[in-house]
């Protein structure tokens, strides 16, 4: 049997959110334990976050936000169909809901991730490689069609498709996130066509939903690797070379009022479950697990 190679991109998300996490998401680069990161613009240490990539060589792309805190368009920051009473965007749920009564409009969509991809070139003196979406919001209906015509224009290549193998499987997600999830996995079913038209790709297979913060272990990762990579070569039994990305939330727990978008950080990003994210990801015996199954750590740009 030959040795299948895997590409694995390990990439922390929220990168720029607040110096604990830029700090956090630094000392896993360093210990080699991810090897990609995902910037918010908007996010109130993005620009120590973008110095920090370039003083260690992380490489970096962009995680559009139209959901946290504040856009950065000048133009959207007062009166805009993205930002509700308090002036912020209109969060994780509430964009969904807004988007579904046909309250966003999708040119102010446009522009507000245009904006973002600038920011980004301004801070780090580049394009962005790749750009998701924060929370998930790039694959939904309207906008994934707004988000793929700003990646052809600016010729950004690649994104994340959120499907996950094996998410049906996971009793241990409590129903109320598991709707969310299974709602993130259609509303990326659908945005396949969407992408592929663009000519954007993205890895052969996701996983991130099921080592979320808590659920985060050496065997979940392990075990999401490994049975995502069987799926697939049961599939395709003649590819060599498997590619996937990992997205993971390392960092050191903020503390408000610093941090976030605009609005200070969320509890989320309070929890100990970011540094729980960090010192699963830093263990030895993953990395040798990675060893073990010929599973190479890399970026984008190395695909």
């Amino acid at each position: 049997l030959r040795m299948l190679q895997v590409k694995l991109i390990v990439t922390g998300d929220d990168f720029g959110y607040c110096p604990r996490r830029n700090q956090g998401i630094v000392d896993c680069f360093l210990a080699g334990a991810i090897s990609n990161v995902s910037l918010l613009v908007n996010g109130s240490a993005a620009a120590d976050a973008a110095k920090l990539a370039r003083r260690y060589n992380i490489p970096i792309g962009l995680h559009a936000n139209l959901s946290e805190g504040s856009p950065v368009c000048e133009v959207l920051k007062t009166n805009s169909s993205l930002l509700n009473q308090d002036g912020f965007f209109h969060g994780k749920m509430g964009f969904r809901t807004a988007l579904s009564k046909g309250l966003l409009n999708m040119s102010e969509v446009k522009q507000e991730l245009k904006a973002q991809v600038e920011l980004f070139h301004e801070l780090t003196g580049h394009l962005p490689p790749h750009m998701d979406g924060h929370q998930h919001v790039h694959v939904l209906p309207e906008v994934r069609h707004v988000f793929a015509e700003v990646l052809e224009e600016y010729g950004i290549k690649y994104t994340r498709v959120p499907i996950e193998p094996g998410l049906h499987n996971c009793d241990w997600i409590p129903p109320s996130l598991m709707d969310f999830y299974l709602g993130v996995e259609e509303d990326s079913f659908n945005t396949v066509d969407v992408f592929t038209k663009h000519g954007i790709r993205w890895p052969d297979i996701y996983i991130g939903l099921s080592t979320m913060g808590r659920n985060m272990s050496v065997s979940s990762i392990r075990s999401a690797l490994d049975s995502a990579v069987l799926q697939l070569t049961a599939k395709a039994p003649q590819s060599s070379t498997v590619t996937i990305e990992l997205m993971v939330h390392p960092g050191y727990p903020s503390v408000p009022p610093v941090g976030g978008c605009g609005e200070g950080p969320d509890d989320f990003s309070q929890s100990w479950e970011r540094l729980h994210e960090l010192q699963t990801l830093i263990k030895p015996e993953l990395q040798s697990h990675y060893k073990s199954r010929n599973i190479q750590l890399c970026s984008f740009k190395d695909l």
